[in-house]
């Protein structure tokens, strides 16, 4: 983060709103659905982020766009696989796995790899991330 900057719990937008839409809002805050108008426009920013749930999950991997060495090991795939993300990895160069990494964590977190290079790693991990290669 930059020396002397935060990040807001919220941020303000500002949205424009039809006469009638803005109406149909004030009378369900009037009618106490809702305390204010905020409170309605949170809550339907919610509702819409949950019908688009399993959109908003396709983009949860982790995007590389690499030109030169990429690495990971363990502990670095556990935890990206804690978190419930994904590798999706564009390398020019080299992708370089750690020993520690077994074919089944590998399995689980890489999606995608397109390598123009090298890659070294185990051997039962090298097998994995080609056919991950392929298919991708």
């Amino acid at each position: 983060m930059l020396e002397g900057c935060s990040l807001a719990d919220t941020e303000k937008i500002t949205i424009n709103l039809g006469p009638v839409d803005l109406g149909q809002i004030d009378l369900l805050v009037d009618q106490g659905f809702y305390t204010n108008r905020t409170d309605f426009i949170r809550i339907a920013i919610r509702n819409q982020l949950q019908n688009h749930a399993s959109e908003v999950k396709q983009y949860t991997s982790d995007k590389f766009f690499v030109m030169g060495v990429l690495e990971f090991d363990a502990a670095e795939l556990e935890a990206r696989k804690r978190e419930g993300k994904q590798l999706d990895i564009r390398l020019v160069g080299a992708l370089l796995i750690a020993n520690d990494v077994t074919p089944e964590l590998a399995r689980e977190t890489f999606d995608k790899l397109k390598l123009f290079g090298m890659l070294r790693a185990p051997a039962g991990v090298k097998q994995v991330l080609n056919e991950i290669s392929k298919r991708s």
